[in-house]
């Protein structure tokens, strides 16, 4: 990597040091990845090589390594700049190549770029005062300003003007000079600084104005909804920037920016007066007489309050946003991992319910595949409401359909269209069905439902109907239905709207296609939505996949993916084992056209036949398609390229594929594991201990084995309460819906998520669990209700 050449570190050891890793396991990362493997690839069939290292972690790495390869093209440049400007020495050189962050390069740096033409400084130095500022900094008593003044030349005109020129120069010399920055920030580190906000003038004065004109009695038009009572916590605020928690600087971010709070760092004086000290010792002269110790002085003073007291204050609001806005992007990508790999309810045909007001709750009723059976509307809480034509729409399809599981989407109108189906679940409305209901988020459904994705799979649906299809499916299957969505359009976090988009696509990107490599799919199943984000695909390569299925007829064994165009070996090395070949979805598409096509001779242009020709070499392509036999190892998690060991293996198991996760497979491994250990196992087999546990794994694991299954099950209720309902130290049982640094909102069945603050949540109630997570089931207790805003505090009291 010829890193040596640009830094006096070396890259696989910084990183190695920064993530608390052994320094082989650093190296082998990065080569693998400098080889364009995929993290799930890495992650599953090269554990030998990263120590088993997860997912997140490898992650974590890959984004570590090119923050340190920006680091080091940035000082390579830098070097290069300064040495242009012949400004270049031996200590600063080594200085840079010592630099390990942007921020240290760029501090190095500072001193050396050229101003603003709009600067003091260096509006200052275009009229040549520069040597004499020099003159005041080095032997004051030699410098006379009067030989500076030009009358006919702005800025020059006059003693004052000169003197606040060289003041402007100096000022500048002093906030770009490395040790005297290097004094301010050893003083900032060593003192409490403090994050304040308070309510900006701006509204307060709205406040006091509407406060006033509702005294006399004056209407006031509402022309935009006032929100400013969400950041009322932020009105007198005051934290240690040590201490303040992401939630908070990401709130008070938003505040500032809405103009709602004003936003300010405070330095204690403390670092000024020292400051202060410091400088009169390094600026001032030996022999300097009264004038120039106290023109020195004003630059000192100037040079804090005017340039480095500023910077500082940017520089620790920048570096609490960019801590706050990492810790929001994992809390998201941690929330929507848990959310794709929500099990799916399989077997169940599906009502989903696109609640809405004015426009009526938009339904679907999906199959136990997702096909559409039956769409409509029924206008539940309009004047029709009461009617019996609009709940006997829903009995009768339900009916029709044999549905009982129905999927509300948790928008507008949720809570009121939540309460007419427990209203009739309750009164039997909709006997002999035995239905039941699960609230669903719907974030994204809408932007799904007018999407050209959406518009070629539903082409004859109205667009509001999609929406209630899309729910009903998430039910089904979130993983397939949810990768279809943009994952920042999927409301799993707190403050996502205001990271960086790039940061955020590129972090949730990644968890997508780690859940949907993990889950892996069925290649005669998946859609390209699907299919595109599996490791090592993409939309194109996808897109060729399905277009060789719908052509040629279902895939027979993972091999015939090196037919399809664009996927070379590099891509089917990642892919390939992510993807199933499933003989019941085998069978089914079978059913595509197997006509033969008689063969044509070929004729000369007299039409007559061309004489036999020598055989002809058959292209990769024919070989593959003839190659079509099934291998009931493409059915499992185990890669292609262990396919030898496996067989190995299993000849010494003296068993054979057909038994792949029935119980004479799993009876034989556990009696050979009996006698022997798997470290064993696998030197007798020449193998990695890591992929003969992998293969162990495939071989005993029941044939269509989801991993989803691990994790709890969407929660179903047949009834619900009302806040009204609740009472103090009421014991409920529910769902978190969300988590953040400050605790987890949890769905207990009232239309309003309750909040568990992290103070509530006792260690010894969370079954060795670190922090609870999206899905998990909880029993909580209420502490407080506070109807009129909506807020309920609860108390974890056991996770289920």
């Amino acid at each position: 990597m010829g890193d040596s050449n640009i830094c006096n570190w070396e890259l696989t050891q910084l990183l190695a040091d920064r993530l608390s890793l052994e320094k082989w396991v650093a190296r082998n990362v990065v080569q693998l990845l400098d080889q364009d493997n995929t993290i799930p690839f890495i992650a599953r069939y090269r554990k030998e090589q990263t120590n088993n290292m997860e997912a997140d972690k490898i992650r974590e790495l890959q984004a570590v390594y090119e923050e340190l390869k920006s680091v080091q093209a940035k000082i390579v440049s830098v070097i290069k700049a300064i040495e242009n400007l012949n400004k270049m020495t031996p200590t600063l050189k080594t200085a840079l190549k010592n630099a390990e962050t942007m921020d240290d390069v760029d501090y190095l740096y500072a001193p050396f770029k050229t101003g603003s033409k709009r600067s003091l400084a260096e509006r200052a130095r275009e009229l040549g005062l520069e040597p004499t500022a020099m003159k005041v900094l080095q032997n004051p008593n030699d410098v006379n300003f009067y030989t500076c003044i030009q009358a006919s030349k702005e800025g020059l005109s006059s003693m004052a003007e000169v003197e606040t020129g060289v003041k402007h120069i100096i000022a500048d010399i002093i906030a770009k000079d490395k040790a005297t920055m290097d004094k301010v920030r050893d003083l900032c580190k060593n003192t409490w600084i403090k994050l304040e906000s308070t309510k900006s003038k701006k509204q307060s004065k709205k406040t006091e104005a509407t406060k006033a004109l509702k005294k006399e009695g004056v209407k006031i038009k509402v022309e935009k909804q006032d929100t400013s009572y969400k950041y009322e916590n932020y009105f007198d605020f005051s934290v240690g920037i040590k201490n303040a928690m992401p939630h908070q600087v990401l709130a008070i971010n938003r505040g500032e920016k809405q103009k709602v709070l004003s936003v300010k760092v405070n330095i204690p004086d403390w670092v000024k007066n020292n400051y202060i000290k410091y400088c009169e010792r390094k600026w001032i002269p030996l022999y300097s007489n009264d004038y120039f110790r106290k023109l020195i002085m004003d630059c000192v003073e100037d040079a804090y309050t005017r340039l480095i007291h500023p910077l500082m204050c940017r520089h620790f609001r920048s570096e609490l946003t960019k801590v706050a806005e990492k810790a929001s992007i994992e809390v998201f990508a941690t929330n929507l991992k848990r959310l794709l790999l929500t099990p799916p309810v399989r077997g169940k045909v599906v009502m989903g319910v696109d609640p809405g007001f004015r426009n009526g709750c938009k339904i679907a009723v999906t199959s136990a595949t997702g096909q559409i059976l039956a769409t409509d509307v029924a206008f539940l809480h309009t004047g029709r409401a009461n009617s019996d034509h609009e709940v006997d729409k829903v009995r009768n399809l339900l009916l029709n359909n044999s549905c009982e599981t129905v999927a509300i989407g948790n928008g507008t109108a949720c809570r009121e269209t939540e309460a007419v189906f427990s209203d009739l679940i309750q009164r039997r409305y909709f006997a002999p069905l035995s239905v039941m209901y699960c609230i669903v988020s719907e974030d994204g459904a809408s932007i799904y439902s007018v999407s050209d994705e959406a518009k070629k799979e539903m082409p004859n649906l109205d667009p509001n109907l999609r929406g209630a299809v899309s729910i009903a499916r998430r039910l089904q299957d979130p993983l397939v239905e949810l990768v279809k969505i943009e994952p920042k359009h999927i409301g799993v976090g707190m403050y996502q709207h205001d990271i960086p988009e790039s940061q955020l696509k590129t972090s949730l990107d990644g968890v997508t296609e780690d859940c949907v490599s993990f889950v892996g799919i069925d290649l005669n199943f998946c859609t390209v939505s699907l299919l595109r984000k599996v490791a090592g695909m993409n939309a194109t390569r996808a897109k060729n996949v399905i277009q060789y299925r719908e052509k040629n007829g279902s895939f027979k064994n993972r091999e015939q993916l090196k037919a399809v165009k664009g996927l070379g070996p590099k891509t089917y090395e990642q892919c390939a084992g992510f993807v199933r070949i499933m003989p019941i979805t085998c069978n089914s598409l079978d059913a595509c056209k197997q006509e033969t096509v008689p063969e044509e001779v070929p004729t000369t242009s007299t039409g007559k036949r061309k004489a036999a020709a020598g055989k002809t070499r058959k292209t990769k392509k024919q070989k593959l398609d003839e190659n079509v036999d099934p291998n009931p190892l493409d059915m499992t998690c185990i890669h292609p390229e262990s396919y030898g060991v496996t067989h190995q293996l299993l000849n010494r198991l003296k068993c054979s594929v057909a038994e792949i996760g029935h119980s004479d497979m799993i009876n034989t491994i556990k009696c050979t594991l009996s006698g022997c250990s798997v470290e064993w196992l696998a030197g007798e087999l020449g193998t990695g201990v890591p992929t003969l546990q992998l293969i162990l794994d495939g071989l005993q694991q029941p044939i269509g084995h989801d991993i989803r299954e691990e994790f709890e099950k969407p929660l179903f209720r047949r009834g619900m309460t009302s806040i009204n309902d609740l009472r103090l130290g009421t014991v409920l049982t529910g769902r978190v819906a969300n988590t953040t640094h400050f605790g987890a909102f949890v769905d207990i069945g009232v239309g309003r998520h309750g909040l568990i603050h992290t103070s509530n949540m006792k260690k010894e109630r969370m079954k060795g669990k670190k922090t609870l997570e999206l899905g998990d089931k909880v029993e909580v207790k209420v502490l407080s209700i506070e109807a009129a805003r909506g807020r309920i505090g609860l108390e974890l009291i056991a996770v289920n």
